[in-house]
């Protein structure tokens, strides 16, 4: 089974689409599937990271915000797959 890895994001922002970009590249080497989902219009979800995006989960365990660190995040996906 694949980790998943969700950026929470919104349009206009230039360090969501950064992070997405990054992701992207990054699934098919290390097997992870990647969902994007969007804040805008969510009260919730606004509340919640709306002053932190992009805001990066991995199976749901809160990894990272702002910018993606490829060899932290490598590391950190790494420790998910041992606990599948």
């Amino acid at each position: 089974m694949k980790p998943v890895v969700t950026v929470y994001s919104r349009r206009g922002c230039h360090l969501c689409e950064n992070a997405e970009l990054t992701l992207i590249e990054l699934t098919e080497e290390l097997n992870f599937k990647l969902e994007i989902k969007l804040i805008d219009g969510s009260e919730e979800l606004e509340k919640l990271y709306g002053h932190e995006v992009p805001v990066i989960h991995i199976d749901g365990e809160h990894h990272d915000f702002f910018r993606v660190d490829v060899e932290r995040f490598r590391s950190t996906l790494e420790k998910h797959k041992g606990k599948i």
